[in-house]
This record gives structure tokens, sequence and C-alpha cells, in this order.
């Protein structure tokens, strides 16, 4: 229809002028009625799609792999939505230096504006959490929350260590130049951030504001989205950008029942408790066997422990420790060394411990309340185990015919030669044993009514011997 008209344009005048009113009229309609659907698809926008759109995400609880997969995974999902801002609120004492270095990464490298906001009050950024608040597009805090106090490997599981000074600066130089990385193009206080790593400061909401370390301090998330409406913010990469934030559209993002059990999971202390009760329930089953429900929660928590292992920076030297001191439990059990070996068996346990994850900006790994409390017990069930173990060797056969070997019978038929053999070198006869009749035989004649004691068993014959040589 559109086509004819255009068509016609090129009529005489005289021959077709209706026809330039149909064809005027046709394209008025259609541009309005283009212009109307566009106006109404641009309405049904803005009261769906156009609201500002933030995505929330929270780190609540220590920095570790699958955290730092809920954290890269929100960032991705915030980008292919186009969202405005990812907000990540925060409440951490720490975690693990690989995990907070792969959600830094992300960080830095989201097209989408990140916020780290720690809060509510009395939360905290401590150790990893620092690093990660500094990190972000806009740093900010609540009343009554801290930073900081990101010293690596000052202690590990909760006990103070000294290490070679060379070890500790080398340590040290590499946090505070990954740090120093990052924080200067955010425009912050490169040398007041250094602190929490070299002397292990720790900053309140408003000195952390007033040294430069973080942008703004707000109440709520609401009134830190209110505060950024309309900023400019300065990105990594050395552009700006404007933050729309009016009315915005949050949306919480939390971590799924899969990601909230590997969770637990992958955290070095239950890694480690997985690990001794794997080794102990199936050692439980090996020495007993039979009893089946250690097996099956040993085989569970072993297999636990290995997908943690798998995920976890596990240092294999002190897996190697943790496997010396079972061995020592063991030996515990079958020589005497007064204690000796028990005890450095435990030494060995809790060695293994403190060294079994490698964290070396953040000295995340197995605390020591965990350590002790799982090494003590171990130590006390293995030997006593083995012991049980080496005392049923020589306990008497309660079963079977091995059991009649030692017992005590009484002749009823005199054992005497042997017809068939025509040789008196066996003697053959019949006794009764636990009220049974056995044939017998001996390398001696035995009159009847004499007691004998068994020395052996074949099929249904009695091996015997006079009971006063059998003392003897």
């Amino acid at each position: 229809m559109l086509g004819a008209d255009f068509r016609s344009v090129s009529r005489p005048a005289s021959a077709g002028a209706p026809q330039y009113v149909v064809c005027a009229l046709t394209l008025i309609l259609l541009l309005f009625g283009v212009s109307a659907r566009q106006a109404k698809a641009q309405a049904s926008a803005a009261n769906s799609g156009t609201r500002p759109r933030v995505i929330e995400l929270r780190i609540g609880d220590e920095v570790e792999p699958i955290m730092a997969e809920y954290i890269d995974g929100g960032i991705a999902e915030a980008a292919r939505q186009h969202a405005n801002l990812v907000l990540i609120t925060m409440d951490t004492p720490g975690g693990l230096g690989t995990s907070m270095e792969d959600m830094i990464q992300h960080i830095l490298a989201s097209p989408v504006p990140v916020a780290v906001y720690v809060s509510p009050t009395g939360a905290r950024g401590a150790s990893a959490g620092f690093f990660i608040l500094m990190s972000a597009d806009v740093a900010a805090m609540a009343p009554g929350t801290h930073a900081g106090a990101a010293s690596p490997l000052l202690e590990i599981g909760g006990v103070p260590l000294n290490v070679d000074q060379t070890l500790k600066n080398k340590i040290l130089n590499d946090a505070t130049a990954f740090l120093r990385s990052y924080v200067g193009k955010r425009g912050r206080n490169v040398q007041v951030a250094e602190t929490a790593v070299t002397e292990g400061k720790a900053f309140t909401d408003t000195e952390a504001l007033n040294d430069k370390l973080i942008d703004l301090v707000a109440n709520s998330p609401e009134d830190l989205l209110a505060k950024l409406n309309g900023q400019s913010i300065k990105r990594f990469d050395g552009s700006t950008t404007q933050l729309n934030l009016d009315h915005p559209q949050i949306v919480g993002m939390e971590m799924s029942a899969r990601e909230r059990f590997l969770a637990r999971i992958v955290q070095p202390d239950v890694f480690f408790i997985l690990l001794i009760a794997g080794a102990l329930g199936l050692y439980i089953e090996f020495t007993h066997p039979g009893m089946i429900a250690p097996g099956v929660i040993g085989a569970i928590a072993l297999v636990l422990a290995l997908f943690a292992m798998h995920i976890l920076p596990v240092n294999f030297a002190g897996l190697l420790l943790i496997v010396v001191a079972l061995g020592l439990f063991i030996l515990e059990a079958k020589y005497t060394s007064h204690g000796v070996l028990a005890a450095g068996g435990i030494i060995a346990m809790l060695l293994g411990a403190f060294m079994l994850i490698r964290s070396p900006i953040t000295g995340a790994g197995v605390s020591f309340g965990v350590a002790l409390g799982m090494t003590v017990p171990c130590a006390l069930v293995t030997i006593f185990l083995m012991r049980l173990v080496l005392r049923s060797r020589s306990w008497k056969q309660s079963t079977g015919t091995e059991q009649l070997l030692g017992e005590q019978a009484e002749v009823t038929e005199a054992i005497g030669p042997a017809e068939a053999q025509g040789s008196p070198s066996t003697f053959q006869g019949m006794v009764r044993l636990h009220g049974e009749l056995w044939r017998a035989v001996a390398t001696v004649a035995i009159p009847a009514g004499t007691q004998v004691r068994v020395v052996n068993v074949t099929g249904l014959t009695v091996h015997v011997t006079p009971a006063e040589s059998g003392a003897r």
C-alpha cells in the first residue's frame, strides 16, 4: 500500500489529486502509529526497566574460595544486566589470600562500578577485608565500624610465631606492593593504608574518612545510595562515570544452598575436622571390622575433605606431618616409649594443622583451638584402639575348632595301637570333649578315664596328650 502511494506521486496532478491526500493521510497515520508505539514502549520501559539497578552482594563470613566464586558471579551478573552499581556489604574477620586476590581482580576489572560498604554498625573489614575495601570504586563504612589490621603472618592458628626477618620482610613487601598497586589509582592515601599492613593498624570509620582511606560514611545502604546519586567517580582504568541512582531498584543476590554448604566445607577449621574425622572413622573400621557406622561416616568425611583440598591452597608438608603424627600414635601403642612417641605425634599434628593452609598475605588457617581440640582426642583414640588390636592377638580363639586347643578331655575308650596301620607309633581311641565324643589319637597309649589335653584338631579327630604332660 505504501509502495503504491509513492508510485502515484509521479502521476499528473489533474489525474490523481485525491490520491495525494490519501498518501499524506496514510503517512501521517503511519508516523503517528509509530510514534504512539514508541511512546508506549518508552513509558513501559520507564515503569519496568529503566529504574537504576543496584546488585547487592554480601560478605558476611571468612573470605574463602566459595565466597570468592559468589562475589565473582554477582559482578558478572551485574554486567549482564547492565546494572548501575554493585554494592558489596561486608563484615569479615579476613580469610584466605588467594580468594582475596581473586575478588580484587574481579572488582578492578568490573565494567560496573563497585561499592564496598562495611556494615552494619559493629561490623569490621579486617585483614583480607581491608584489602577488598581499598580496591572498590567507592569505599564506605557505617558508623561504629572499623577496618584494617592487615599484617601478614604475625600469627598462625592464633599463636604468634617468630619467623626469619628476611622472610618476614619478603612477605610484608609483597603485601604492601600489592596494596599500592591499586590504592593509589583509587585516589586514596597510600602511606596510611600501608600502616595497616606494616604496623597492623586498624581504623574506625571516622579515622578512615579523615585519613582519606574511604570516600564516605553512610548510616545505611539507602543512605549510601542517596549520597552517591549524581556523583562522578573515577574508574580504575582512568575513565569517569557519573552514578545515576535516583530511586534505584535494589536486587539482592544471596548464596545458593549449594554455595552455603560448600562455603562451610572449605573453611580451614572445618576442613581440618573433616580430614581427621575421616581418617579416624576409617581407622576404627579397619581395626574393628563390622562396626559399619564409623566406616561410612569416615568415608563421607574424607571425600568432603578431599573436595575442600582441591579448592583450598593446601600445603602438602602439613598433610605429611599429620600422616607422621598418626604413625607415631600407632607406634606409641606398640612400643614402650614412656609417652615420647605420643608427645611427638601431638606436636607433629599441631604443626601440620598450622601449616595445612597456605595463606601468606592474610595468615588465615586452622585455629589453635580447633587444632588442639582434634589432635588430643585423635591421639587418645588411636593409641587406645591400637592397644586393643595388639592385645587381641594374644586372646584365645573363641569360635571354630581353634577354641578346642588346650582344652581338657576325658578318655572314654582307651587310646591304644592303631590296628589299621599295624604299628604302635600311632594310638587311637575316643574322648569326651565339651560333652561330645571325639575320635582321638596320641603318640602314646592312654588308658580310659585319664585326663588329656587337646594339642591339635584335624577334621573330626583331636590330637591329645596326657594332661600332666601338657601342663609340664
